[in-house]
Order: C-alpha cells, then sequence, then structure tokens
C-alpha cells in the first residue's frame, strides 16, 4: 500500500508511550512492525530533559509555561490534544504526548498545590497525583549547545551535495534540496525542531557519515527479549 508522509497522530502517541515506559519501568511489552527500526532521538536526551513536578514544589504558572515550551509543548487555547497545554486561570492542563489523559496543575500562591488526572471527555478528576513526570513532546530532542555545529555541518555537506548535483547537470535537484533544505535550517535555529529532524540526525549525534541512527533498539536494557515474525523478510530490513 502507498505510504503516506505524514504523521499519524495515534501511532505517534504510541511510539511516545513506548519509549517512555522503556526508559521508567521493567514490565514492558513492545508489539511493532518493523518500522521501529524507523529513526528516533538520542535516549539519553530523552530522558535527561523529561519535566517532574510534584506538589508543593516552587512554581508560577509563566515558569510551568516556559519549561513546557522548552520541551516542545503547544500552547492552545482550545480543546487539547497531546502534546499540548492550555493555561486557565492560576492553573496549567496538559496532555502528555504518550496518553489521552489531561494533567491540571493547580499553582496557587506561587507553588505546584495540587496535580490531578482529568478524563479529557467527561472531565472528571480520576487521581490526584503526588508527582508527575512529563516527557518531550517530540521524539527528536536536541540539546541547543550542539545546534550551531550541527546546523553548520549540515550547511558544509549542503554545498558539497549542490557542487555535484551542478557539475551533473542535475539543476532541478540542485534547487530542490536548496529549498528544502534552508528553511529545515530556518525552522531549527529559530523553534529547535522541523518535520523529519531525524533525517539530520548523524550531524546532532556527531556520528560518521554511513553509520546507522538511534533506533527503538536504543531503548531497550542489555538483557531484553527479541521476538521476529517472518524473520527472512524482517531481518534483512
Amino acid at each position: 500500500i502507498e505510504k503516506e508522509a505524514q504523521i499519524n497522530e495515534d501511532i505517534e502517541r504510541l511510539r511516545h508511550a513506548a519509549t517512555q515506559a522503556l526508559l521508567t519501568r521493567t514490565d514492558v511489552i513492545v508489539v511493532a512492525s518493523v518500522s521501529c527500526i524507523y529513526g528516533l532521538g538520542s535516549p539519553v536526551e530523552y530522558e535527561k530533559i523529561n519535566l517532574k513536578l510534584h506538589a508543593g514544589e516552587q512554581m508560577t504558572r509563566a515558569t510551568l509555561t516556559r519549561k513546557l515550551i522548552s520541551i516542545y509543548f503547544e500552547r492552545v487555547a482550545g480543546d487539547l490534544k497531546p502534546g499540548t497545554f492550555r493555561a486557565l486561570g492560576s492553573s496549567v492542563e496538559i496532555m502528555p504526548a504518550s496518553e489521552r489523559v489531561i494533567y491540571r496543575i493547580d499553582l496557587s500562591g506561587g507553588k505546584i498545590a495540587k496535580i490531578e488526572e482529568i478524563d479529557p471527555i467527561t472531565r472528571a478528576i480520576d487521581a490526584t497525583h503526588e508527582a508527575v513526570f512529563i516527557f518531550p513532546a517530540r521524539q527528536y530532542v536536541t540539546p541547543k549547545d550542539v545546534v550551531e555545529a550541527a546546523l553548520a555541518d549540515i550547511e558544509r555537506e549542503l554545498a558539497e551535495q549542490l557542487k555535484k548535483f551542478n557539475a551533473e547537470g542535475k539543476i532541478l535537484e540542485a534547487e530542490r534540496i536548496k529549498r528544502r533544505t534552508r528553511q529545515d535550517i530556518s525552522m531549527i535555529r529559530e523553534f529547535g525542531y522541523c518535520n523529519g529532524i531525524e533525517n539530520y540526525s548523524r550531524h546532532f549525534d556527531g556520528r560518521a557519515p554511513g553509520s546507522p541512527p538511534t533506533t527503538l533498539f536504543d531503548y531497550f536494557p542489555e538483557d531484553f527479549l527479541l521476538v521476529i515474525d517472518e524473520s527472512h523478510v524482517t531481518v534483512p530490513q
């Protein structure tokens, strides 16, 4: 069947759920298609910038808003979807990238007064938590200190590729790759992210040309069990 380049929201949510479970628990079973070899960000960087919120912690609404935006959450005014949040009075409501629940953080008196788990449909309070972990809303997390060096490396590779295309008389291909790459560089510089950023993962990770990217396998511990169906097809892929 024909593949679509657009991100499927449910699959993206489940990918987040799988990687977060692997980093925080040991009783995890992941059922995946061969697309689990699709490039992901480094588990070290992904785990490093998670946000832990606990009741009683000193925090203002503005501070929490900035922290959420720094881990790629999007602020919205309307309905929440995974990876978004909204501010309502003295509280902030967050829908994690990995699940369809809402965490309402009450920020009364300059601190986190309480953390409530709310059903997104009925608005009923399902639970109250002492603490919650909020993981990044994007799978691919890029530390700020390596972004500029990586972008310079991408520019160098682009210049080499343009030189090659122009020498071969491939003017259309040269123009297309120049426009797309410059647009991606601009997005990464401004927002720290662009669609398809995993295609540039070698530059951000400092890997050699031709080396494999980080995949779901890198999130598993050393002693995991892998069961492969249709292995004569899957293993070569």
